[in-house]
């Protein structure tokens, strides 16, 4: 099963492309993991880029925006392309089937 569930901080506002048919919003996603390491708090930032489709992407575009603190409920998908200097490039998304704001917990 392809399932992700990600809390975090959004990264900037939503980015909305329009096509003929469909819309496709897309924003970045920071998350948070704190442990201890030598009895000092650290804590290790990850950067994840959302995609969302349709209705969804219509929905985060209203909803987000940067800072926010959202839970994202989605899959992986995997894609790559040729860049200018043909040379090819992989990106993983989290395609968000969810998308909703909480609350933070102290």
């Amino acid at each position: 099963m392809n399932t992700v569930t990600l809390v975090g901080n959004a990264g900037g506002n939503v980015e909305l492309l329009k096509f003929d048919k469909a819309k496709k919003a897309s924003f970045s996603l920071a998350t948070n993991e704190r442990f201890k390491q030598n009895n000092e708090e650290k804590t290790v930032t990850s950067w994840h880029n959302i995609i969302a489709w349709g209705k969804m992407a219509e929905q985060c575009e209203s909803l987000i925006s940067k800072g926010k603190f959202v839970k994202v409920e989605g899959k992986l998908v995997y894609r790559n392309y040729m860049n200018k200097d043909n040379q090819k490039v992989y990106v993983t998304e989290i395609q968000a089937y969810k998308v909703e704001e909480v609350n933070r917990q102290a």
